[in-house]
Order: C-alpha cells, then sequence, then structure tokens
C-alpha cells in the first residue's frame, strides 16, 4: 500500500493535528529568528542590512548558498549576549504558541563570541537564563546543541568542539555540524568530533541534505553520529537506508525546507513516508522556519495532507523525537507523558 492509498483526513482532523504537542530536534537558533525582530535590531544599531528583505518584508535569497550568506548578514547584527537573550524569548514565545514542548537548538561559538570560550560563556549564561524563563512561562523546554560551522573549514570547528567540550552540562548537550554540505569530508571533522565525544557530548551531522546516500554514510561511519540532519538523500541507496534502520539512526528531516529549496521538487515526491515504512527513525523539524515560510503546525498539516498521516504517526514521530533526543532521562520522561494524547 502506498500513501495514495490511505484514507484522506477531513478538516476536523487536521486540525487536531496541528494542535498536538510537538518536539522539535533541529532547529537553527539565528535561522529561527522572526524577520521583524532582525528588522528592529537593525535599525536600533544603526545597520543597514535591508538587502537581505524582499518588499514583503520576508528574508530575500536566490539559492542555498545565498541563502546561507543571508543568514550570516542577520546574524551579523546580534552582538551581545544581551542580542541573544532577547532573541531566544522571541523564538520559544512563537515556538510554544506553534505547540511546541521540547526544541534543542543549533549554537555556534562563531557567531556567540567569536569562537572564544570566555565570550561563549557569556552568551550561553545570556541564552539559558532567558530559555529557563520561557520553561515556566510558556512550558516549552530548550536543550542547546554547539555546531560547527563546515564552510568555515575543520581548523575552525576545533574552536567550537573546545567551546562545546569546555561548557558541556545538563543544557549543552550535543555537538554537530551546519553549513555548506558541499565543502570537505565528513572525515574532515573527526578530530573535532573526536573531542566532543570525549566530553560526553551527543553528536549529530548534517549530511544527505545536498549530497548523495555516501554522504550520510561517511557521517555515521567516519564521525560516529547517532542522529544525521536531514539524510533525505539516503533514499537513493537502500543499503544506506537499511543500515539507518539497522543502526537506529535518527534522521532529523525538515520537509518543508527540503521542499521550499528544490531538494525534491514538491513533498508527495519527499521520502520521509519511505524512510518510515522502510524502519527508520524520522522526525519533523522546521530547520529555519521564517526563511522557508514554515511551522510546526504547518508541517505537520501538510504532511497530514500529503501522505495522510493520522494523529497516532504523529505521537508515534514524537515519541521517537524524545528517543533520541540528547536531554537527560528525566527530562525526556516529563516530556513524553506530555505527549501522551488523553
Amino acid at each position: 500500500m502506498t500513501f495514495k492509498d490511505r484514507e484522506p483526513l477531513g478538516e476536523e482532523r487536521l486540525h487536531a493535528i496541528r494542535a498536538l504537542p510537538k518536539t522539535e530536534l533541529h532547529l537553527h537558533f539565528e535561522g529561527a529568528a522572526p524577520p521583524d525582530f532582525i528588522r528592529g535590531l537593525a535599525k536600533e544599531k544603526h545597520v543597514d542590512i535591508s538587502r537581505i528583505f524582499n518588499p514583503d518584508g520576508s528574508y530575500a535569497y536566490r539559492d542555498f548558498v545565498h541563502f546561507l550568506s543571508v543568514y550570516e548578514a542577520a546574524t551579523s547584527v546580534l552582538k551581545t549576549p544581551e542580542d541573544y537573550a532577547r532573541l531566544c524569548a522571541a523564538v520559544l514565545e512563537e515556538s510554544a504558541e506553534q505547540g511546541v514542548i521540547y526544541a534543542e537548538t543549533f549554537l555556534s561559538p562563531d557567531f556567540c563570541g567569536g569562537g572564544d570560550v570566555a565570550a561563549w560563556r557569556e552568551y550561553l549564561h545570556a541564552i539559558r537564563e532567558t530559555a529557563e524563563a520561557a520553561e515556566k512561562t510558556h512550558g516549552i523546554t530548550l536543550r542547546g546543541i554547539i555546531t560547527c560551522i563546515r564552510h568555515f573549514g575543520p581548523e575552525q570547528a576545533k574552536t567550537a568542539a573546545r567551546c562545546a567540550a569546555e561548557t558541556k552540562d545538563d543544557w549543552l548537550v550535543g555537538f554537530g555540524m551546519a553549513g555548506d554540505e558541499n565543502k570537505g569530508k565528513q572525515r574532515d571533522f573527526a578530530y573535532s568530533f573526536d573531542m566532543a565525544r570525549e566530553a560526553g557530548l551527543h553528536l549529530t551531522s548534517h549530511a544527505g541534505e545536498w549530497r548523495g546516500p555516501q554522504e550520510v554514510r561517511e557521517a555515521v561511519e567516519d564521525l560516529g553520529v547517532a542522529r544525521i540532519g536531514h539524510g533525505v538523500r539516503a533514499i537513493g541507496d537502500l543499503a544506506v537506508v537499511d543500515m539507518l534502520a539497522e543502526r537506529e539512526i535518527t534522521l532529523e528531516v525538515c520537509p518543508g525546507s527540503n521542499v521550499f529549496l528544490g531538494v525534491f521538487p514538491s513533498l508527495d515526491k519527499h521520502p520521509i513516508d519511505a524512510l518510515r515504512d522502510r524502519g527508520v527513525r524520522v522526525t519533523v523539524s522546521t530547520d529555519d522556519p521564517p526563511f522557508f515560510h514554515t511551522t510546526m503546525p504547518d508541517e505537520y498539516e501538510n504532511l497530514a495532507k500529503t501522505f495522510r498521516w493520522d494523529e497516532e504517526v504523529f505521537t508515534d514521530i514524537n515519541r521517537t523525537a524524545m528517543q533520541a533526543a540528547f536531554c537527560d532521562d528525566a527530562t525526556r520522561d516529563a516530556i513524553l507523558k506530555r505527549l501522551e494524547r488523553p
């Protein structure tokens, strides 16, 4: 049976699916910044970054590489720990309004303090303090994953890994890699991942968004990650798909982002359903939501309409996400209880 053979869901069911409590494992912190927030901050600082916005106020870019430069331009107005605290408050308020109860977000010391450990500690403290306040106010739990930036190169990645190793605790729980997947090889960054692993951090890496199945295999075999950011191009080699299933590697899938950027031409051509049917642990995230004009409720509704996933499928996907989450067991158990539908 293919997804086209399943019964379509009515509007009442779709509304119920949008309202489900949600978990998100793949969220770039600066990439979640509302455009109005960045534009307002730029105005406060008298910085002209008007070129990165469309006339309607949304972010403007041509393709993935240009997206990276726009992302970095938007991030350039975030100069202080206070700026990041304000960003954290804005992002978590918005996520909580969309029903997200647990999220893990990617943070880069390259943007927060320029890779200096002492400066990074100040940024981390500001973000964590704001996140803890938001948990009390909005009921959303946030955890951090430090990322090195692939196109900044392996040597710069060691700086990020050092920041991660020296500040690892029960809030900063993981280490990963983001950036331009077409630069270098996964194994070029093995030293940094080894450093993070020895510090007790959980590991993830972007792979298989732009490059093919072999990139996914290399992330698993050369870096020893437990999760893959995206990983969707694994579908091109069923041996890699089966390897992911057998090793219980979780994919942080961002369907709306993949379609928006042209990784796949449309959602019905996206392999998330096929990967799940093959036994791969898939989860759902937004990636950089305002850049890709998506939200978690939108992701859920679009997947439900396209693949005819019902409430039980999404509940199962959220359980999968929490089983793969990098948080401590007490946090995991608390969130799992909140995910149970009455």
